[in-house]
């Protein structure tokens, strides 16, 4: 099981706002199944099979090429464990748990 954190830059657009991007990117992500997402304020969340992931990333990086874009950007941080499983959740409610013992 690995986690990641994904941002998609498409570069070369005409407004600053990358939102209509993100979106493609997102209605990309629900149609799969492979790899749990979870967008956030800066990127996305992913959850799943290392191999499921990294072919995800590379769908993911050709969306803003497919909606014209002459230059994409992404950045891919990979965490993958093999002593345990860990989710997502399971990262946050650890340090949930630090932060609660002081």
């Amino acid at each position: 099981m690995a986690t990641a954190d994904l941002t998609v830059i498409g570069l070369g657009r005409s407004d600053p706002s990358a939102s209509r991007y993100i979106a493609a990117i997102q209605r990309k992500l629900a149609a799969q199944d492979r790899v749990k997402h979870v967008l956030h304020a800066m990127g996305t969340s992913l959850e799943g099979e290392t191999s499921d992931i990294l072919a995800l990333v590379g769908e993911l990086h050709a969306v803003p090429f497919e909606l014209g874009l002459p230059r994409v950007y992404t950045v891919l941080k990979l965490d993958e464990r093999r002593d345990k499983a860990q989710t997502l959740e399971d990262k946050v409610a650890s340090v949930q748990r630090a932060l609660a013992e002081g």
